[in-house]
This record gives C-alpha cells, structure tokens and sequence, in this order.
C-alpha cells in the first residue's frame, strides 16, 4: 500500500484510463479518457489506414462534445450568478 502524502498546489491526479472512466468517472472523464485514447491511436505509425479517417472523425466529435458540454456548463454556472472557482487554500483557517 502507498504511502499517503500531501500534494502540491498545482498538482493535479492523473487522468482515468477509459476503463477507470466507464466504471467510477464522470460523463466527462470518460470522454476525456476516449478522446486521449484514440488520439494514441492516431498518432501510432502503425495505424491501418483505413481506420484513421474513422478514428480522427470519432477524435474531433469527441473533442468538440467535450467543448460543448464545457461551454454549456459555463453558461448555466453564469446564468445562476455563480462563481465556481477554486479559492486559494489557507491552512490557517483551518
């Protein structure tokens, strides 16, 4: 088992593998999880050709979903009047 520390500021945890994602993520993660994915496949040489243009056409809708429900996202925390971002930490107020 893993010691467990503390992490730094801008230390961010590492993105779910599609699996991870499907089985305990968010909508979004598992989007994120596909997108990264395919983009891998993609990018490999040995990539049969025949399958790029259906992997890079599945690449951009993926990743203009993920931008839409992002936007979407923003705008209905805008329209409540809301500010959902994160204040610095103090541990003093702790």
């Amino acid at each position: 088992m893993a010691a467990l520390r503390a992490v730094t500021p801008d230390e961010k945890a590492p993105p779910k593998t599609v699996t991870q994602a499907a089985a305990t993520g968010t909508h979004r993660e598992l989007l994120v999880a596909m997108r990264d994915r395919i983009a891998k496949a993609v990018e490999d040489p040995k990539c049969p050709p025949r399958d790029l243009a259906a992997l890079t056409r599945r690449l951009h809708e993926i990743a203009r979903e993920i931008e839409n429900n992002d936007a979407a996202d923003e705008h209905e925390v805008a329209s409540r009047g809301e500010n959902l971002a994160d204040e610095k930490f103090d541990p003093e107020a702790i």
